[in-house]
């Protein structure tokens, strides 16, 4: 049985971003809005209410300059680290993260991050103590989002108390409609949701987790939060009704570019 609490813990926001990116050359310093993409997802994050604080972590000197340039905290990490998990465990397993309860991951391409999910997210983990890592979903209304291997599914599965809980993450449309009818991307309670790249993870599991070794499943979809289910640990989500679309390819960012011109001029 799950140990609830209410319970504040101190809480952190760490930023990995690195410069190498396969899809989009040196997207964390694109600055078609006046400001880089870094910046963006900084100023977002910062935002949150529950954190006490907030670091980029990179292996780049030049994103360390940008985010010190405007006005941020950053640390130089390895230029070892497989993922940006093992960049954020490296933080973490500094003394400066002693008194740390909970660590949050927010992807560097993400620059619409909702700061209430960074919120909730720590929420999960402050009143289930048996969590160990927690998540935030979207529904999913368009079918070719659903189609979309760049966007990652996640069967959920609600609980009796209002919460629920992440069964399975996947690239492919889970789960599967054996027969197709555009009404289920429209029912409520959603049937298909998108993950939101964000964790939030009790300090002491992170450093275990940066140490495990890749499981089946996520080597096969390339999903690391697959190695935490497979490991017997529940991941908790809240939903957030809302898209959050991280930066992977020049299309997404020139979208992005659009959608902040928009709202700049309304």
């Amino acid at each position: 049985m799950s140990q609830n609490a209410q319970t504040s813990h101190s809480s952190y926001v760490v930023i990995p971003a690195r410069l190498s990116s396969t899809r989009l050359r040196r997207k964390m310093l694109l600055r078609e809005t006046g400001k880089s993409l870094i910046e963006h997802t900084y100023e977002s994050a910062r935002r949150a209410t529950r954190p006490m604080g907030l670091c980029v972590a990179t292996d780049s000197d030049e994103i360390l300059s940008e985010v010190r340039a405007f006005g941020g905290q950053g640390r130089m990490t390895s230029p070892h680290c497989v993922s940006g998990t093992d960049r954020v465990a490296e933080l973490a397993r500094s003394p400066a993260f002693a008194g740390i309860d909970i660590v949050v991951n927010v992807q560097g391409d993400e620059p619409e991050i909702s700061p209430e999910a960074i919120d909730r997210a720590i929420e999960l983990l402050e009143r289930d103590l048996d969590a160990v890592m927690a998540t935030i979903i979207s529904p999913i209304r368009e079918r070719t989002k659903l189609h979309d291997p760049s966007c990652v599914k996640v069967v959920y599965l609600p609980d009796e108390n209002g919460g629920g809980r992440a069964v399975y993450f996947s690239r492919a449309p889970v789960p599967y409609a054996r027969e197709w009818n555009d009404d289920l991307l429209k029912a409520e309670p959603p049937h298909f949701y998108c993950h939101v790249g964000l964790y939030a993870y009790r300090r002491d599991f992170l450093l275990q987790l940066s140490e495990m070794p890749p499981s089946p499943l996520e080597q096969i979809e390339n999903l690391e939060q697959l190695r935490v289910i497979e490991a017997g640990h529940k991941i908790p989500c809240a939903i957030i009704d809302e898209s959050v679309v991280g930066i992977d390819t020049p299309s997404d960012y020139q979208a992005f570019v659009q959608r902040y011109r928009a709202a700049e001029a309304a």
